[in-house]
């Protein structure tokens, strides 16, 4: 498999057959496993092969299947697969972090992260924000002293976007694990792994599911950090991946390269469509050259992404008056989704931010976050179009 490309590996990697042969893969809804005699189960106890499971919240053939693939397809060693995106952002950062430690981290994250973080700094870990997009607070930051560093490849919902390769080096050199939320750039075209980060990590409730089914989250790195780091505390805190969501996701992962790529360049063409409008105090998307890192975009990523971020010139009034005009996107706070999702991140997802923070990260009032679906290009912008004209 070693030798096959990313697409290939998205359709046969880490299938594991059983004794009838199917062709789908099969659903293991099971908790447990029986062992042929008390001397078998002492022994898997002991040390456990790659197809040897004691217990559904320690393995699931079925999961480790999505486990196996999803790892093949990002280039790294092994994966652990959680139930949702902030279970596996969770489970990094605890397994990590002790009293003492000090993380760096970009500012702009979503704010469950940032939840996380500042519980973190209750019990005695130190906290460091940084501006992601400053190659020279990445330099101030990035001490001997710092143990990990944490940032979103693309971040949520302003869509600024890190320079990997810059921060992989000074996160090598100051000896500290970098973590990668790569949730946004997705794995078709935009590895992280290949690009610097020690583990990465994904929502796969987003993309990877894509029609808005079912959560998940998936840690992929080493062997020694996923087995040896991560999957110890993920296994006795419980946040198990279940084996029906880890079939869905699975084969998820059999059309996400075609899916996303169809997805980015609708969003392109959008853009496009947009750009210099008269309602729009900004528009925000990686893939134009108006974007303030649009030459990293270029060199990271294959395409400009699925996402778009655009700030209504009359606040949160006209945001709320375009949204509910909109016909084809729908109202929610998902993304990814074959459906284009549209959502107003001041009241929803990033509410609970002081208004300073929100002001600092560019989440205005008139700001909504937009996610790509499936739908005719054509069709969307002519629904944006019309919403826009009646503000």
């Amino acid at each position: 498999m070693t030798d096959w490309k990313a697409r290939t590996r998205a359709v046969h990697g880490g299938v594991r057959r059983s004794q009838y042969g199917e062709v789908a893969e099969a659903i293991f809804l099971t908790q447990g496993f029986v062992y042929d005699s008390a001397e078998q189960a002492e022994a898997r106890f002991i040390e456990s092969g790659p197809d040897e499971f004691i217990y559904a919240r320690y393995g699931n053939p079925t999961v480790r299947m999505f486990e196996d693939r999803l790892a093949a397809i990002e280039g790294t060693e092994d994966g652990f697969a959680l139930a949702s995106g902030m279970a596996a952002v969770n489970a990094v950062l605890m397994a990590t972090a002790k009293p003492g430690s000090r993380i760096v981290a970009a500012r702009a994250l979503f704010g469950s992260c940032l939840y996380i973080l500042d519980f973190l700094a209750g019990f005695g870990v130190e906290v460091a924000f940084v501006d992601g997009t400053s190659e020279a607070e990445w330099r101030a930051a990035l001490t001997p002293e710092t143990d990990l560093v944490f940032l979103e490849t693309i971040s949520n919902p302003t869509l600024e976007v890190i320079d990997l390769a810059l921060v992989s080096q000074l996160a090598k050199a100051a000896g500290a694990l970098l973590v990668v939320d790569n949730t946004f750039a997705t794995p078709v075209g935009a590895s992280a792994a290949a690009q610097g980060a020690d583990v990465v990590i994904y929502s796969t409730t987003k993309h990877i599911d894509g029609a808005g089914r079912g959560l998940g989250g998936a840690v992929l790195g080493s062997a020694e950090f996923i087995r040896g780091t991560l999957e110890p505390y993920a296994k006795h805190t419980g946040a198990a991946m279940s084996p029906f969501n880890a079939w869905m996701h699975l084969k998820g992962l059999e059309t996400l390269a075609l899916r996303v790529r169809a997805m980015a360049e609708s969003a392109a063409r959008i853009a496009a469509a947009l750009e210099g409008h008269d309602k729009l105090a900004r528009l925000i998307y990686p893939g134009l050259e108006s974007h303030a890192q649009h030459a990293v975009a270029a060199r990271q990523m294959d395409h400009g992404g699925t996402m778009l971020a655009l700030d209504l010139a009359g606040g949160k009034d006209a945001a709320f008056a375009f949204l509910d005009a909109l016909k084809v996107p729908v109202i929610s706070n998902n993304l990814g989704d074959a459906k284009s999702i549209i959502t107003h991140p001041a009241t929803t997802t990033h509410q609970r931010l002081p208004d300073e923070m929100k002001a600092r990260l560019g989440i205005t009032p008139g700001l909504v976050r937009l996610s790509v679906g499936l739908e005719d290009p054509d069709d969307l912008i002519a629904d944006i179009s019309a919403a826009l004209a009646v503000i």
